[in-house]
């Protein structure tokens, strides 16, 4: 089995806790069509899938689906407007996320990022936070014209921007998308227990799973 020396990040529910300002942006929108505001654990419930699947889901738990193609796509400007506004607010990275990227860059291994989330915000939000420097590329759902896990292709661009293959590469996230997109390009998989997703039983299995990011440096060296 190859040696690691790249590892693939998530964002939401991985690197960050992003729900607090989701949930913001969300409820303003919401408000604005005269519908309820939505728990924390409701937005936590249907984070992972891009923005439009964000606000569409919204939607669903308030009363139902505009029903035209236009006012979805109308309201999904809508909550990015609000979002990008105040998307690092209340966000932070999880504890230990700083140290465990010194440990493992400071072992020679370099980062990615592949997250369903818009790649302007994404920039955004881990600049406000200090780590846009610590990865070499980002892909974001919007990189690829739309394409976005668990479609296995925003994987392979990520490696492919960082020169690397699937077999010594490892991607690290909380849902299906990130299993499922990592089993279909190739590569090994950490499931971050402690994030967002809703672990299914149904899917393949992750090669490791992890409940907080200090126990990462050890998940990674046990498949290497």
């Amino acid at each position: 089995m190859s040696a690691i020396t790249v590892v693939v990040f998530d964002l939401d529910g991985t690197l960050i806790d992003s729900a607090p300002d989701l949930r913001t942006a969300l409820n303003s929108l919401l408000a604005t069509e005269e519908r309820r505001a939505l728990t924390l654990d409701e937005v936590i419930s249907i984070v992972g899938d891009g923005a439009r699947v964000l606000v569409e889901r919204a939607l669903a738990l308030t009363g139902g689906n505009p029903g035209q193609e236009e006012d979805a796509a109308r309201l999904t400007r809508q909550f990015l407007d609000l979002y990008e506004s105040r998307c690092s607010l209340e966000t932070r990275a999880y504890p230990g996320v700083e140290e465990t990227l010194d440990h493992l860059a400071g072992a020679g291994l370099s980062f990615g990022i592949c997250t369903n989330k818009p790649e302007q915000v994404t920039r955004n939000i881990l600049s406000d936070l200090g780590l846009n420097d610590r990865f070499s590329t980002i892909v974001g759902g919007d990189s690829l014209n739309g394409i976005r896990k668990p479609d296995p292709r925003p994987l392979l661009a990520t490696l492919a921007t960082l020169g690397a293959p699937p077999e010594s590469a490892v991607m690290v996230g909380d849902s299906r998308n990130d299993i499922t997109a990592a089993r279909a390009a190739g590569m090994r998989v950490i499931y971050h227990a402690g994030g967002y997703g809703r672990f299914d039983p149904d899917l393949p299995e992750p090669d490791a799973a992890i409940a907080d990011f200090p126990a990462l440096p050890d998940a990674i060296r046990a498949l290497s």
